[in-house]
């Protein structure tokens, strides 16, 4: 067998290097090959039992602290809220579960797109056969509509032409040859005389010889990129991990310090000192923080979904904020890939077309109907609707849009002819008075096609193609209704405007017509393809889409870098970048696959770094990409919607595929849909993404704060002998009632004013940094401490009568000495000073809700009262508070004694003192900020 590439080969040398025929393998030898190569499947790779992978949500971190918050729970006697975190637990790991399984879908959408069954040549004959039996060496039969079950090497065509776009991204269809591809530079996939599984024949016919089956084809490397790409977790999953952990130290190490010295230098019994221990271990693991950042997620998702963009993973509305580059596809995503005729210069002159797609509603401007330029242009469009074997259909209920057979750039000059007034298909009147009789095939080598048509009179040739290599082929030209010579001037006008067109990202074919003289023999080229008559120029591109340009420029503001890896030429591409303001350069760099297979890891870091489009790229090159861009600690969104996208989508940080256009299987490997295909919404995505970034740090400065006044109590009592002030109930009924609605408002939080102009967040910056730990502990919680410790001793000194505060005012112990309280026994003294105690915290937490809204501005700048969810919550604290004060049950439960109403406006106090100084720090920050 020949050593060297198969595309290298000549057919015959093709068919002897996989020793088989024209007449195709016997069938002993089919059976012998399929035990060798096995079956023509995708491999899907053995993974463990879904039992065990589910029990495998139940081992990290955050759900083994949930479990032993569980645990706790039951210890201090309440099992209820111990099965409610249980719950909890089991919930977040079915969930996780389920987007894990629905992940792994992707492989079962790849098998769908595969035929059932192929036309092969086997024992000399043509026969269907099940397309999982396809071996190398059997010969395969290939026609218009075909589905391409193997990777194979052309043998025979006739005008045979395959739409690439599963591998590529690219639906312009490829011009199929048997001859050797012997040029350098070119990947297998632009090869010429290569098939590839799960591509689709557009017209023609031909055979080829299957080299490639399995997993062994451009589709099953497809395949197995994207079940060996193992999803990394995101930024946020990594900073919970190493958040939960530092907690449970943090708490293990201040719970084992409270033990050692409650029995060592306190002298307190093993019991108490354990119980004193365990409250400690319950006031420093915040109970709630796991399920508001859940349900944050799942609300700025919910929001998210109503703007058209549906979030897979809850864990990626944090990382969208995070994304520093985008890599982007072309078609289908910054276009419609809808090719529509955008220009026509006929008879010397330029006209435009309105209308986007294939849906024929538009005109031409300026009108030329009734002059004579008109009669030109319908000329023009009467050999456009001709020379094409394209057929438009209307929309219908399975498919509610305009859509076509053929070839996208024929579909676009028949849906340009019916704007001008003609019938476009087989069924229609132009074709009806001008039956056709012959066809010569597009053909790459002359970069042209004719057909050949009957009327009352002659026959006529009508030529489509090339603009300089039709133009070649004519000597005269149609202008003003009369057939003039074609002049050294008129052709240097027509270059002059392809040119122009060609510049504007536009694609351009010249049509030309003759009248045949009377037929003797065959139509040859040679016969059919001279002295013709030029018609003029029609000029089409795959418009963008309107919403781009738009979404480009502010992604670029909010310091995103877009990078374009499409499948197309590099120079279409680049016209396309310039065109919606995605280039800041004049001279971007093009590189394309053939080149970047060339490159090492060091030159490919050095030229990421510049302005560079990647054209002709394939999936593997895409993936390369995305981790060079990852390598360079870049956070890399990709988006996409084909096949070939799929193994980078699933190797990005966020993959974003498009609802209506995506492929199911780009649907299921992405992160992100966005539903409407709008590429706009992203930027809501971005932007939800940095508000949840912002909102998350809000509410767990929030959660936190509330910590330090909780941890005080038994840090006091262990040291000091204190009775206890605040019990492991009245803890988790803080950090699981009060606050856990407060919480979840400030995680709605409405993106504040300059999100999407700071630059993105680096890759390694964390959630929970030092200043966060700082405002939190040091300041909000320490103020909060200081108010619930000074409002608790100033009660407790005064009702139980030991009045040892002289510096108290006469009139706040008449004030605290109400009536019915002087009265209760001193036993309960320290009841009512824990009630107080443990309301002042909650009071407190309203104050530091307003405070934590914003880290640097003014709360006004978001609108006092812009967040009904925030009013609700605070209200529904009030509510929760007030049951467990004054409600018997609760307050039997929690040990709360009633407190006189008056109390009340002393514990509001606690909210105004907190946001009041937290307001004087933000503005002497601004200050700072502003005199350097």
């Amino acid at each position: 067998m020949s050593s060297a590439p198969i595309y290298n080969l000549r057919v015959s040398e093709a068919i002897a290097s996989l020793e088989t025929s024209l007449e195709g393998l016997s069938s002993n030898e089919v059976l012998a090959r399929q035990s060798l190569y096995g079956k023509n499947e995708l491999e899907e790779r053995k993974k463990a039992p879904h039992w065990l992978r589910l029990l495998g949500h139940f081992k990290h971190t955050m759900a083994l602290l949930l479990l032993v918050a569980g645990v706790l729970a039951f210890i201090v006697r309440d099992p209820i809220l111990g099965i409610f975190i249980w719950i909890v637990v089991v919930v977040n790991a079915i969930f996780s579960f389920w987007r894990e399984y629905r992940a792994e879908t992707a492989m079962v959408e790849l098998n769908k797109l595969l035929p059932q069954f192929a036309r092969v040549v086997r024992d000399g004959e043509e026969s269907k056969v099940p397309a999982n039996e396809l071996v190398p060496g059997d010969i395969l039969v290939l026609a218009e509509g075909d589905h391409i079950p193997a990777d194979a090497r052309i043998i025979e065509e006739y005008g045979l032409r395959v739409n690439n776009a599963t591998l590529t991204g690219e639906s312009v269809p490829a011009r199929k040859s048997a001859d050797a591809s012997l040029r350098e530079g070119f990947s297998e996939l632009e090869r010429p005389n290569l098939v590839f599984t799960g591509t689709s024949v557009v017209s023609g016919t031909g055979k080829a010889v299957i080299y490639a089956t399995g997993m062994e084809t451009q589709f099953g490397r497809i395949a197995h990129l994207t079940q060996t790409v193992e999803e990394p977790p995101s930024p946020l999953q990594k900073e919970i991990l190493r958040l939960t952990r530092t907690i449970s130290m943090v708490g293990l190490f201040i719970g084992g310090l409270v033990l050692a010295v409650g029995i060592n230098q306190v002298g307190m019994p093993f019991s108490e000192a354990f119980l004193l221990a365990l409250g400690i271990l319950v006031a420093v693991i915040p109970e709630g923080l796991p399920a508001t950042i859940s349900l944050s997620l799942a609300m700025s998702a919910s929001r998210l979904a109503k703007r058209g963009v549906l979030v897979k993973k809850l864990a990626m509305m944090e990382t969208l904020g995070t994304v520093s580059v985008l890599c982007t596809d072309k078609s289908g995503t910054l276009t419609q890939n809808q090719m529509t005729v955008r220009e026509v210069w006929v008879s010397k002159e330029r006209l435009s077309v309105t209308g986007v797609g294939y849906e024929p509603k538009g005109g031409f401007s300026p009108d030329p109907n009734g002059t004579q330029l008109g009669r030109d242009l319908q000329q023009l469009l009467t050999a456009a609707v001709l020379c094409n074997n394209a057929r438009l259909n209307p929309p219908t209920q399975e498919f509610p849009h305009w859509t076509f057979l053929g070839d996208q750039t024929e579909a676009a000059l028949q849906v340009a002819a019916i704007k001008g007034g003609l019938e476009s298909g087989p069924e229609g009147e132009t074709a009806k008075e001008y039956p056709r009789l012959h066809e010569l095939p597009f053909d790459a080598r002359r970069k042209r096609m004719s057909t050949i048509h009957h009327n009352r009179f002659s026959e006529i040739a009508f030529v489509k193609g090339s603009p300089r290599d039709v133009l070649q082929l004519c000597n005269t030209i149609l202008i003003e209704g009369e057939i003039k010579p074609l002049t050294v001037e008129l052709r240097s006008e027509i270059m002059n405007n392809n040119d122009q067109y060609a510049r504007g990202a536009l694609r351009v074919l010249a049509l030309a017509r003759r009248d045949l003289p009377p037929r003797s023999g065959a139509y040859t080229i040679e016969k059919v393809e001279k002295d013709l008559t030029f018609l003029g120029l029609m000029a089409m591109m795959d418009p963008p889409r309107p919403e781009v340009s738009a979404a480009v420029h502010t992604l670029q503001h909010a310091g995103i870098k877009l990078v374009m890896i499409t499948g197309d030429y590099g120079l279409t591409a680049e016209s396309l970048a310039r065109r919606i303001g995605m280039l800041t350069t004049s001279t971007p760099l093009i590189v394309t696959g053939a080149e970047l297979d060339l490159m090492n890891q060091s030159e490919l870091s050095a030229i990421l770094k510049k302005e560079v489009i990647f054209a002709r790229m394939a999936p593997e090159h895409k993936m390369r990409l995305v981790t060079a861009y990852q390598d360079l600690g870049e956070v890399v969104g990709v988006t996409g919607d084909g096949v070939n996208d799929v193994p980078a989508l699933r190797k990005a940080d966020v993959g974003v595929v498009m609802g209506v256009t995506g492929t199911d299987v780009a649907k299921e490997a992405a992160d992100v849909i966005l539903t409407n295909d709008n590429f706009s919404t992203f930027v809501a995505a971005v932007e939800e993404g940095r508000a949840v970034y912002d909102n998350l740090r809000k509410f767990i400065t929030y959660i936190f704060s509330s910590n330090v006044p909780e941890v005080v109590p038994f840090i006091l009592t262990a040291m000091f002998q204190f009775p206890l002030i605040l019990s492991v109930r009245q803890i988790l009924a803080i950090d699981l009632g009060t606050d856990l609605y407060t919480a979840l408002a400030l995680g709605m939080e409405k993106p504040e004013p300059d999100v999407m102009t700071r630059q993105p967040r680096r890759r390694n910056q964390p959630l929970i940094d030092q200043p966060l730990l700082s405002r939190a502990f040091l300041w909000l919680g320490f103020i909060e401490a200081v108010l619930c410790v000074g409002g608790y001793f100033v009660v407790f000194d005064v009702i139980s009568g030991q009045h040892q505060l002289s510096f108290l005012p006469e009139f706040l112990h008449r004030i605290l000495d109400l009536p019915g309280i002087a009265n209760i026994p001193p036993e309960r003294a320290n009841s009512l000073a824990t009630t107080v105690y443990f309301a002042g915290v909650v009071m407190a937490q309203i104050g530091n809700a307003f405070a934590c809204r914003t880290e640097k501005l003014r709360g006004r700048t978001l609108g006092w009262l812009s967040n009904s969810s925030l009013t609700l919550g605070i209200l529904l604290e009030v509510l929760i508070v007030f049951a467990l004060v004054y409600v018997p049950p609760l307050a039997g439960i929690f040990d709360h004694y009633p407190l006189p109403l008056l109390y009340w406006l002393g514990l509001m106090s606690y909210a105004l003192i907190l946001y009041s100084l937290d307001w004087m720090r933000k503005s002497f920050v601004r200050w700072l900020i502003r005199e350097r």
